[in-house]
């Protein structure tokens, strides 16, 4: 590992102060800023420890909807009460990622920044736009099995690897940011980008930004959803598809539709244009397989990740009849259902 400073900071205002240097990274859970130093992916100057500034609570909101500390735990918030029982879409999210270990260690903050897992990203000896801005994409042309399908651009084909993320975005979550020119909010939707001509930015934040909390608005979404997550193999593995679906029914209508893609792009994917097809129309596999068509529509192969078009199709389709059954995709079961 290269050399750096060390820096554990007592104060927010402090962290976003040493935050705001150049070459300067956060370090809180650890599980990939860590092993992309040990691989000197990244190679920064100072590592600035946010781990005691204490933002690790989950609490309700004085509006409704629950704030989830930045610092908590991937497990603590997967397991919390309010979160089981009007969030359960994220905690099944949440579960169906990474180790029980890694989930113990990850930060929620930690999860929305972590980074591709584009094999050719950890390969310093390759060329990886996102790793070093104008070499070239090796994934274009070379393995790319796991790669995007959707919103991708020449420079990059990498996807967001994370679970949590998926479920956010169909959650309507929003991002709380605080930094130098002080507080913001981001709505999720808004928070990752698509890689363009800059895949080297993997979200919206600007220089010394730091996350403190996700909030989640107050509708819950309890009874009708689904996340399911196809993959090589059933524990610790990155998605090849997932799906992210939550429903509103009134009787076998539906109110309203929210659905997010994981595995699929830069960011999760969502349209809502498409998801307005199927509200006011009736439960049924023919318009949740139409909607599948629209919500993949534009995806382009390259070559051996062609079966990821077909398979989110799918895989959409599914997830939307077990939220509206309201038997969702269990997460301890080592089968998919």
């Amino acid at each position: 590992m290269i050399p750096f400073d060390y820096h554990r900071a007592a104060t927010l205002e402090e962290a976003i102060s040493l935050g705001a240097e150049p070459e300067t990274r956060f370090l809180a859970g650890g599980t990939n800023i860590i092993d992309l130093m040990k691989e000197t992916v990244e190679r920064p100057v100072r590592v600035v420890d946010i781990g005691r500034l204490g933002l690790d609570a989950i609490e309700e909101l004085p509006e409704g909807g629950l704030r989830l500390g930045a610092l908590a735990p991937n497990a603590d918030t997967a397991y919390h009460p309010l979160v089981e029982r009007d969030y359960p879409l994220l905690s099944s999210a949440i579960l169906a990622g990474a180790s029980p270990q890694l989930r113990n260690a990850a930060t929620n903050g930690g999860n929305i920044n972590q980074r591709t897992r584009c094999y050719y990203f950890y390969d310093v000896a390759t060329p990886c736009n996102k790793r070093v801005p104008g070499s070239g994409c090796s994934a274009v042309g070379g393995v790319n099995r796991n790669h995007a399908i959707l919103g991708t651009s020449e420079a990059c084909i990498a996807t967001h690897p994370s679970d949590m993320c998926v479920a956010l975005a169909a959650l309507n979550a929003v991002v709380q940011v605080s930094g130098p020119a002080g507080n913001r909010e981001i709505p999720f939707a808004e928070y990752h980008r698509l890689p363009g001509d800059e895949p080297q930015r993997d979200n919206t934040l600007t220089r010394g930004e730091l996350v403190t909390a996700i909030d989640l608005p107050a509708e819950h979404f309890r009874e009708h959803y689904s996340y399911l997550k196809l993959r090589d193999r059933l524990s610790y593995a990155f998605a090849l598809v997932s799906v992210a679906a939550v429903l509103s029914l009134d009787g076998e209508k539906v109110l309203d539709a929210r659905v997010a893609l994981g595995g699929v792009a830069h960011k999760p994917w969502r349209m809502r244009e498409a998801e307005e097809m199927l509200i006011g129309s009736p439960v049924s596999e023919r318009q949740f397989a139409a909607f599948a068509e629209r919500l993949v529509e534009g995806a382009v192969g390259r070559g051996a990740n062609d079966f990821k078009i077909e398979l989110a199709k799918r895989a959409i389709s599914r997830a939307l009849t077990q939220a509206a059954a309201g038997t969702p995709q269990s997460q301890v079961d080592k089968k998919i259902a």
